[in-house]
């Protein structure tokens, strides 16, 4: 087993638990046990005020850190704020892993994202392939924080490794979905963007649901509640295992689903959880973005973690929290 034994009694903090992955989190150490979990929701604790965060730490004392706030959204949202994606996620980051270390946090979890990765990395994407290229422009300025969110951690633990136990890791999901999605129609992602117009259209008796673009560019799709045992697998993996299949300089770790599917296929998968009976159809004069997003999940998979849940059960369980909403 390359996990080491769970210590309960670590008090553990979870920001940005009210978001999609921050809330699967806490859902999993819960049915793990933990029995002390710290939150705080934006208005207890602006993570961009340093001097808030500082007094947050000193008070609460957290054992390990989970570090999944982040200000995040569609590329409409990404193009129209460019400058409140870098200065916030990069505040948030800077805060709450400075004042980890300053406040003797030896272990803390980093959640990046696939955006990362080059615009035109080669499929599927290894982690070898970060700062190899450039970055898709919408959500540039997302990504270099991002980035630098990993480099951070890694500096850390090069600096204070041996003298402090510092132990700062990273992890990099592929598409999420799930309870907590968003379903803005708009500026939501593809997922929670169908199963909202497959439910309208089922509701409105619509004959047809019409996409946009072709139907054949590949993404993956990773359960959200499996994104958050892959989280606590990895935070728990011994360090010397850990250090064995990663480099100081290059320590993050793809969360992957393991395969990918075409628009068209989970389109097809997204109509039948919602049980939408019309027709689903394509507009290929719309754009297609890129032809596959793919991560390479190989590192994770050899430390012993794959994904459990399969698409057609999570698109189910991800629209039974849908029509609760």
């Amino acid at each position: 087993m390359n996990s080491v034994p769970l210590d309960l009694n670590q008090k553990v903090y979870v920001a940005g638990h009210r978001g999609m992955v921050g809330s699967a989190i806490v859902r999993n150490l819960q049915a793990m046990g933990y029995p002390n979990i710290v939150t705080r929701t934006h208005a207890e604790l602006d993570l961009c005020n340093q001097a808030a965060v500082q007094a947050f730490f000193a008070q609460e004392r957290p054992d390990q850190v989970y570090l999944a706030a982040a200000k995040v959204g569609g590329i409409f949202a990404n193009n129209t704020f460019p400058a409140e994606f870098i200065y916030d996620n990069l505040m948030v980051q800077n805060n709450v892993i400075h004042q980890a270390f300053v406040h003797g946090v030896k272990k803390l979890l980093f959640l990046g994202s696939s955006c990362i990765y080059p615009k035109l990395a080669p499929q599927p994407m290894g982690e070898d392939a970060l700062l190899t290229g450039k970055l898709e422009p919408t959500n540039e300025p997302y990504a270099v924080a991002k980035i630098a969110g990993i480099k951070m951690c890694e500096s850390y633990n090069r600096q204070y490794g041996e003298s402090h136990g510092v132990d700062y890791r990273s992890v990099m999901p592929t598409n999420l979905y799930g309870p907590g999605d968003n379903y803005h129609p708009e500026n939501s992602h593809v997922i929670p963007a169908l199963i909202r117009r497959f439910h309208e259209a089922k509701i409105s008796n619509a004959p047809e649901v019409m996409i946009w673009g072709t139907g054949t560019p590949r993404r993956e799709f990773l359960y959200v509640d499996d994104m958050a045992a892959a989280s606590i697998f990895v935070m728990n993996l011994d360090k010397a295992i850990y250090d064995q299949h990663t480099s100081p300089m290059q320590s993050h770790i793809n969360v992957g689903f393991g395969s990918d599917v075409t628009i068209d296929q989970v389109a097809q998968a997204i109509s039948k959880a919602v049980g939408y009976q019309g027709k689903i159809s394509f507009d290929p004069t719309k754009p297609d973005g890129a032809p596959r997003k793919w991560m390479n999940s190989s590192r994770l998979n050899q430390l012993g973690w794959s994904a459990k849940m399969s698409l057609d059960e999570g698109l189910t369980r991800a629209y039974e929290a849908f029509i609760s909403l």
